[in-house]
């Protein structure tokens, strides 16, 4: 599923927004304002598996720069390799909408390597967000990888 937050449902959005606040804020035990005025304009792709969240991300724009970030595996989920799925049909997202355009993340500094493995650079020293060690990354262009 790939909408924007004016296109989920009710339910959709209630099902991302619960599966985000577990995984951001009780499971890493960072107390955060997880939904944030970003969500109004994002687009979220998930896996899903007979109306089940398995795995989301979120595509956001800040002026000319094209971002995801919250992506997260749901914990059952998990050791399936839904991560690297979530990246991959995320990235594809982002080049159908904005070929062509460099893509930045912020991502925690422990997944440096496994966003390296798309094609990603580390682009800042590392700095903390929310009391986590994050890193600056940046794709050149989603069609080269």
């Amino acid at each position: 599923m790939i909408k924007s937050t004016n296109e989920l449902t009710a339910q959709e959005l209630l099902t991302i927004l619960q599966a985000r606040t577990a995984v951001f804020v009780v499971e890493q035990a960072c107390p955060y304002q997880e939904v944030d005025e970003a969500d109004r304009d994002a687009v979220h792709v998930c896996l899903e598996e007979n109306g089940e969240l398995k795995a989301c991300a979120r595509i956001l724009t800040e002026g000319d720069r094209i971002l995801f970030g919250r992506v997260l595996v749901v914990k059952k989920y998990r050791g399936q390799q839904l991560g690297r799925e979530i990246v991959e049909k995320t990235l594809k997202e982002i080049e159908h909408r904005y070929p062509g355009q460099p893509v930045f993340i912020s991502a925690q500094a422990h997944l440096v390597d496994f966003y390296r493995s798309f094609g990603f650079e580390q682009n800042s020293e590392i700095y903390l967000e929310d009391e986590i060690p994050h890193i600056e990354m940046l794709l050149q262009n989603t069609a080269n990888r």
